[in-house]
C-alpha cells in the first residue's frame, strides 16, 4: 500500500514529518539534525514523509507517563519547527517507504533514544492554544485540561459511581478533541479519559474518606479547634501547585526548591492531595 499507519494505536514507534517544498530532503541536513531512518519522497514535486524510529516506543495510553510523553511532544514540535514540517500533519499515516510510488531513501543508522534526538534541538514549552498545538502536544493538552477540570468536578460526581464519571471525563475529553484542527484518534481520547478518570477517582476518594474519618474525630473528642483547617486553607495554593507539578513529572526536590518548601511537606500533598496541610 502507498500509505501505511506508522504507529500502532495509543504506542509511538516513530516520529514522522510532512516537508511540503521542493527541498524536503536536504532539510534535516539543513537544520543540523540526525540522520532519518528514511525518507519517502513525492516523484513530482520532491515533497516527502521524514521518519525517525525510536529505540523504545513511548506509550499514550491510559497507562502512559505522562512526563515521557510530554518530553516526546516537546522534541517532536522542537523537530517540526526545525525542519519546517507541517504542523497540521496529523501524524496518522505516512507515505510507505516500501513502496516504489515514492523515491525512498533508508539509511542503516539504529533507532534513536529520546536524549540523543533532544540533543540536536532546543527544547521549549508546549503550545497552549488548542488551534495551535499539533501532533503529540494534542495528547498533553487534552490531559492537562481534562484533569484540571476534573479536580473540581470530582466533588459533584462521588455519589454517581465510576462508570457515570467516567462518561463525565469521557465527553470532556471528547470536547477538548474537537477544538484541535486536527483532532486525535477516538483510541488516545479514550485512553486519556480513562487515565484521569482512575487516578482522580481514586485519589479523591481515598483523601474524602480520610477527611469524614478525622472529622468524626475530632468531634468525638469535642476539638472545636480550628487551627488545622486555616493551616490547610494557608497551604492550599501550594498543594495543588505541588499536585500539578507532580503530574507532569517533576521530582519532589525540584517542586520543594520551586516552592521553598520542606521536602516532607511536598512528599505527603503529593500522597494526599486533598487533606495534607504542611
Amino acid at each position: 500500500m502507498p500509505y501505511i499507519q506508522h504507529n500502532q494505536p495509543c504506542l509511538v514507534t516513530s516520529l514522522v514529518f510532512d516537508i511540503d517544498r521542493p527541498d524536503a530532503f536536504f532539510a534535516w541536513f539543513d537544520a543540523n539534525l540526525p540522520k532519518p531512518n528514511w525518507i519517502a519522497k513525492n516523484k513530482q514535486n520532491c515533497h516527502a514523509h521524514v521518519g525517525y524510529m525510536l529505540s523504545a516506543p513511548v506509550c499514550t495510553s491510559h497507562r502512559a507517563k505522562q512526563n515521557i510523553l510530554e518530553y516526546l511532544a516537546k522534541i517532536e514540535q522542537a523537530y517540526t519547527l526545525a525542519l519546517g514540517a507541517d504542523r497540521g500533519y496529523s501524524g496518522l499515516i505516512t507515505k510507505n517507504p516500501c513502496h516504489s510510488t515514492w523515491e525512498t531513501h533508508i539509511s542503516n543508522v539504529q533507532p534513536y533514544e529520546l536524549g540523543y534526538l533532544a540533543d540536536f534541538v532546543e527544547l521549549q514549552e508546549l503550545k497552549t492554544d488548542l488551534q495551535e498545538v499539533s501532533g503529540l502536544g494534542r495528547n498533553c493538552m487534552m490531559f492537562d485540561t481534562v484533569r484540571f477540570w476534573a479536580y473540581k468536578a470530582i466533588r459533584e460526581h462521588l455519589s454517581v459511581g465510576f462508570d457515570r464519571w467516567y462518561a463525565e471525563v469521557l465527553e470532556q475529553a471528547k470536547n477538548v478533541n474537537g477544538a484541535f484542527l486536527q483532532p486525535l484518534p477516538y483510541s488516545e481520547v479514550k485512553a486519556t479519559a480513562k487515565s484521569v478518570a482512575r487516578w482522580v477517582w481514586r485519589n479523591h476518594a481515598a483523601a474524602h474518606a480520610k477527611f469524614i474519618e478525622r472529622q468524626a474525630a475530632k468531634g468525638r473528642k469535642g476539638d472545636s479547634s480550628h487551627g488545622g483547617k486555616a493551616r490547610s486553607a494557608q497551604y492550599s495554593d501550594m498543594r495543588q501547585e505541588a499536585l500539578k507539578m507532580h503530574l507532569m513529572g517533576k521530582s519532589i526536590k525540584e517542586i520543594s526548591e520551586y516552592l521553598s518548601v520542606h521536602r516532607n511537606s511536598v512528599s505527603k500533598w503529593i500522597k494526599n492531595p486533598c487533606t495534607s496541610a504542611t
